[in-house]
């Protein structure tokens, strides 16, 4: 009889311990949770997705330990970074960039660590999902492409910018970049348009990279690309004291001091990458059953005062398809 009651105690001991592993994987029972934060450099576009990550948590009742990791534009420190992750344990990484994204996805291929991206360019190309639809593995999160934000700015630039020549400048070994590089060539077809374009390897190298488009570009548009963006008020700086409008892939920029942007608040993707965040800590879903996001508002702001400091004459048209920052 002492067996049978040994052996009751032991299975139910046992099944209050898977009881309670299941508990805690399913979510929403952890009184605080440990996010790793791996963000690829310091600009305000990043910045704001990395706050709208942090708001949505809270409205989702979270209590949150952050463990925040910065690259600085390197991408061997954001290999760094993810792995400094990884050994510490957290419950989730939110990877702020391609970059980072990357590197993250690379760390938690052994351990399944879910992965919430945001700000990444081309979530597929850069293999961090199968698809937008079904990601497939421990990765998903919410892209900074919009399908209508490069073409829409080609056409604006056609109908009110004389330009026969745009010029650009990227990093190369950012893929987000060489992808909104090509979407770019794609859109100058038959336009009559050249792109001129700069590579850069750093930051370091963008106001150099600005100033020999002087004198050989009508316009200068620069994309979401890290390394150029955390050093745009150079670029700024040459489009002004040489009258160069200078179009730019995001808002932030364009309240930075650039001209125009189609484009959208990183604080909303970052948020709607909080929101997938809370799924899987609150409610115990899986990375692979949530589909990665697109932005979900695309607006044209234009910047008036730096249109008067770029010698650009506003246009009345303007008025019905853009906002202003004053």
């Amino acid at each position: 009889m002492l067996k049978i009651w040994k052996g009751f105690l032991v299975t139910m001991f046992a099944s209050m311990l898977i009881l309670a592993g299941c508990s805690s994987k399913s979510g929403g029972n952890k009184d605080e949770y440990h996010i790793g934060i791996s963000v690829y450099a310091d600009h305000p576009s990043l910045n704001a997705a990395t706050d709208g990550f942090k708001k949505a948590l809270a409205d989702q009742g979270l209590k949150v330990k952050f463990n925040e990791q910065n690259a600085q534009g390197d991408t061997n420190t954001a290999k760094t970074a993810a792995q400094n992750l990884v050994n510490a344990k957290v419950d989730l990484i939110f990877a702020n960039a391609t970059p980072s994204a990357v590197a993250a996805a690379g760390a938690t291929k052994q351990n399944k660590i879910p992965v919430i991206f945001t700000s990444v360019t081309d979530p597929v190309g850069a293999k961090l999902v199968e698809s937008m639809e079904k990601p497939g593995g421990n990765v998903t999160g919410t892209t900074d492409t919009h399908p209508d934000a490069i073409p829409n700015t080609i056409k604006f630039i056609q109908d009110y910018i004389p330009a026969t020549k745009i010029g650009t400048i990227y990093n190369a070994g950012e893929q987000n970049s060489v992808v909104q590089i090509d979407a770019m060539k794609k859109a100058l077809n038959n336009t009559g348009i050249t792109l001129v374009e700069k590579a850069i390897a750093n930051t370091s190298e963008v106001k150099q990279a600005a100033e020999s488009l002087v004198g050989n570009v009508d316009v200068i548009y620069i994309i979401t690309d890290n390394s150029v963006v955390e050093g745009l008020e150079s670029v700024i700086s040459v489009a002004q004291n040489n009258d160069i409008p200078l179009f730019v892939g995001e808002l932030d920029s364009v309240k930075r001091g650039g001209f125009a942007a189609y484009g959208f608040d990183y604080y909303d993707i970052g948020y709607e990458a909080g929101l997938l965040a809370a799924q899987i800590l609150k409610d115990g879903k899986d990375p692979s059953e949530l589909a990665a996001q697109y932005p979900q508002k695309l607006k044209l702001l234009i910047n008036k005062k730096a249109a008067s400091e770029m010698g650009i004459e506003l246009n009345s048209e303007w008025d019905d398809i853009a906002d202003y920052h004053e």
